[in-house]
């Protein structure tokens, strides 16, 4: 009887592990576009909003998406040349007393956006929206590069006495999505 205790424990961490690396989130409507002089992003993070993450934001937990992009030149037998790299955040806080969402986004140079509702507020949160990600004048006509873009929810941060305690569920909130690639000539 002893030993089935720690067998079921492991099977239930193994589950519940399976269960928070299983979610589905992943980068999705990627498109690639240029204005007279910048080379422009935008993307969507799809499936990032798990019940419990829609939990601890409605409880007030601030919760912080970041966003890393890059762009290469594709070189044919040398390493690619990395020209641009870019973290962005996206942070949500919901202000029970008011009934509203704060979100800043760096890009945007932290300006608060204030919304009332729960799904506005997750999609700004998931949307990047006209990201200049590279001056045109840096890139080669004729050329090949590529852009990759990913997305992870950074570690949720409680006050130290509450940390202690949901340090396991923490760990359920956690996402990080695959790279997405996408090839262009310029």
């Amino acid at each position: 009887m002893r030993k089935s205790i720690p067998i079921f424990v492991l099977c239930l961490f193994l589950l519940v592990s399976g269960m928070a690396w299983g979610q589905d989130a992943r980068i999705t409507n990627v498109i690639v576009t240029n204005t007279r002089d910048d080379l422009i992003l935008y993307f969507r993070v799809q499936g990032c909003f798990t019940k419990d993450l829609q939990r601890a934001i409605l409880n007030g937990v601030p919760t912080t998406f970041t966003f890393l992009a890059s762009l290469d030149q594709v070189r044919n037998f040398w390493k690619d040349k990395n020209l641009a790299s870019l973290e962005i955040r996206h942070t949500v806080k919901y202000n029970n007393l008011k009934n509203e969402f704060v979100i800043t986004r760096s890009e945007h140079n932290d300006q608060p956006v204030t919304v009332n509702t729960l799904p506005e507020a997750k999609r700004i949160m998931a949307e990047v929206e006209n990201l200049r990600i590279a001056k045109l004048k840096t890139l080669e006509r004729n050329h090949r590069y590529q852009v990759r873009v990913k997305a992870e929810l950074s570690k949720i941060t409680l006050p130290f006495y509450l940390h202690h305690v949901f340090r396991f569920f923490l760990f359920l909130w956690d996402f990080e999505t695959d790279w997405y690639t996408t090839d262009f000539i310029y």
